[in-house]
């Protein structure tokens, strides 16, 4: 059979193949390769290959490590951001946060998962005159801060090793956890207590600590932290406020399931 026959016997009209291999591949969670996502849709080999071709090339998919399989790109990463943006979304967000934030009394920031850091989506600054500026938008590394590793924590082991063993940990500070194998102890530990630290490990005088937002699979969206001068809080202080940081996070996954069904 022809391919373009074989193609619309697939019952997929033309113009939903590239949504339908970008649902797929976000969905996962983990990349994909093009015969594992065409288990599901059945479209012909050639046919996939040209989607996962394109969809590439104009970034909106990129390869994975193996060379073989494929995560979001930059594009589609880009995409999620501002749909999570989104004004009816974000005022209901913002309410959340800025709930924490007063209660607390701290910095309370969102941050997303991008290709090779952690960027703040939102954040709600104390009203300290002592304050620490990362504006919405920066980009932060995943080795040496809460969000990162809260992030690092939920990845699966293989993709853990893989980081570790390719990703360049600098020392930002003298506390920061430059040791592959020290990290990989950290990581394993935050994801059985189900929250992160950062002790004066990105910035010296600042720590750190952060939830996990999920979706209804339990998959990682994004984080939820809260940090602080260390003149101010201590670490341990800042450990006080999880289960108000759970609750709120809680709150927020509601919101993002709410948005996707309403």
């Amino acid at each position: 059979m022809p391919e373009d026959e074989a193609a619309k016997s697939s019952g997929i009209p033309t113009n939903m193949r590239l949504l339908m291999v970008l649902e797929a591949v976000a969905k996962a969670g983990v990349p994909l390769t093009p015969t594992e996502v065409n288990a599901t849709l059945g479209l012909p080999k050639p046919t996939v290959h040209r989607l996962f071709h394109t969809l590439e090339t104009e970034g909106f998919l990129q390869r994975d490590l193996d060379g073989r399989s494929y995560a979001p790109g930059q594009r589609i990463r880009r995409l999620s951001v501002n749909v999570l943006s989104s004004l009816r979304v974000r005022t209901a967000r913002l309410a959340i946060l800025n709930r924490v934030a007063e209660e607390i009394g701290e910095t309370c920031n969102i941050a997303t998962p991008d290709r090779d850091a952690m960027v703040y989506l939102d954040r709600v600054e104390t009203k300290w005159p002592l304050r620490i500026q990362l504006p919405v938008g920066t980009a932060v590394p995943f080795h040496c801060t809460a969000s990162g590793k809260m992030y690092l924590s939920t990845l699966k082991s293989s993709h853990q090793d893989r980081y570790l063993a390719s990703a360049r940990l600098e020392r930002r500070t003298p506390r920061t956890m430059v040791d592959p194998a020290a990290l990989k102890r950290e990581i394993e530990e935050i994801k059985v207590r189900g929250y992160s630290a950062d002790d004066e490990e990105f910035m010296t005088g600042m720590t750190a600590v952060a939830v996990p937002i999920r979706d209804e699979q339990s998959r990682l969206l994004s984080t939820l932290s809260v940090h602080a001068p260390i003149q101010r809080v201590s670490l341990e202080e800042l450990k006080s406020y999880i289960p108000l940081l759970n609750r709120a996070a809680a709150d927020l996954a509601a919101l993002l399931l709410e948005e996707d069904t309403g």
